[in-house]
């Protein structure tokens, strides 16, 4: 039952959730959706005959998926005025954790709940040291990001772990496919649906606008800014331990070096999907269009065979002109 206090006249613009078909109205969401057929071009134009194959629209969604559940988190924790560095190194300590001899000899069903405990108490610790040890989330999460890396190294001992035949159920999630979808494709799809109603359709989500908004605003009308804080960062550990089971399904390993930089792609499709880096606002659908224009584009620098080096440099400018879109909205909105 939400408190009515929260949907109070001082909070109106806070606690706003879109509708469910809000986002097809809204201008940043209809750029991006252009953003999206200009690169489909693009790859039609450079190579019509490796880009609109059945296998390469397969390779995308695949790429997108383990990135995407962790970008699903992000979302909740930038909307909530935060910001989490760790997620990739969260999501390896959640797979080496998972791929450990003594973990796999318990099963794959096991394997997968070690990988989700392991990535929401991660986010859990984060959110205590954010909401209740008061530091700063960069700060927190940073120093989090340096930890859990150093903590799966040590307990991989710098080696890759591979899932043993025993344990096939969890490649299963990669090579098994539904319509000639693998699975794991499927089970972005569905952390994204509920990403979407639990921000959308829940006094959850309310919360969260409201304490990304005006946290002060927010404690006065009733909400709990400490704990719901906590939540939004174990929230997000979870999205990292489910990202962890389907990067082991891909790479049929568990691994220290897995999710380098993948802090950096889901913050950049947050911010590219038009959420508020202090938060406040922002949406699932965005961020995920976000999430596949940054997946379209590194598609299109391996087809066309182009320089690494070339493409984290337009990934660059890509987050700076969308954080100067940003700058110049809010101006334009500010009486």
């Amino acid at each position: 039952m939400s408190n009515p206090a929260e949907a109070g006249p001082q909070n109106r613009l806070a606690v706003r959730a879109p509708g469910p078909l809000a986002w097809l109205g809204e201008a940043r969401h209809l750029g991006l959706v252009v953003a999206l057929v200009l690169l489909a071009i693009v790859g039609l134009v450079t190579k019509p005959e490796n880009f609109a194959t059945t296998s390469n629209l397969v390779s995308i969604l695949s790429l997108a998926a383990t990135i995407g559940v962790i970008t699903v988190g992000a979302t909740f924790v930038i909307i909530g005025g935060g910001i989490d560095l760790s997620v990739g190194a969260t999501m390896a300590l959640a797979s080496v954790w998972a791929t450990t001899l003594a973990t796999q000899a318990y099963g794959p069903a096991v394997m997968a709940v070690c990988a989700i405990l392991v990535g929401t108490g991660t986010g859990l610790v984060n959110g205590l040291l954010i909401a209740y040890g008061r530091l700063v989330p960069f700060i927190a999460t940073l120093a989090m990001l340096v930890a859990a890396r150093g903590l799966a190294q040590r307990m991989s001992d710098r080696k890759t772990q591979i899932i043993q035949v025993d344990n096939g159920a969890i490649v299963d999630l990669s090579t098994t496919r539904l319509l000639g979808v693998p699975l794991l494709v499927y089970i972005f799809a569905l952390v994204v649906v509920l990403g979407w109603i639990l921000l959308n359709r829940t006094t959850f989500g309310r919360r969260t606008y409201a304490v990304g908004g005006n946290p002060e605003a927010a404690r006065l009308a009733g909400i709990n800014v400490r704990r719901h804080t906590m939540l939004l960062y174990a929230l997000s550990g979870l999205c990292c331990g489910i990202a962890a089971i389907l990067i082991m399904a891909r790479t049929t390993t568990g691994s220290s070096t897995h999710g380098d930089l993948y802090e950096l792609d889901a913050i950049a499709a947050v911010i590219i999907g038009g959420t508020l880096l202090t938060g406040g606002r922002g949406t699932i659908i965005g961020s995920i269009l976000g999430l596949l224009i940054f997946t379209l584009i590194t598609n299109l620098f391996i087809l066309n065979g182009l320089n690494t080096s070339d493409q984290l440099i337009a990934k660059g400018l890509i987050i700076v002109v969308a954080v100067l879109l940003q700058r110049r909205n809010l101006k334009e909105r500010a009486p």
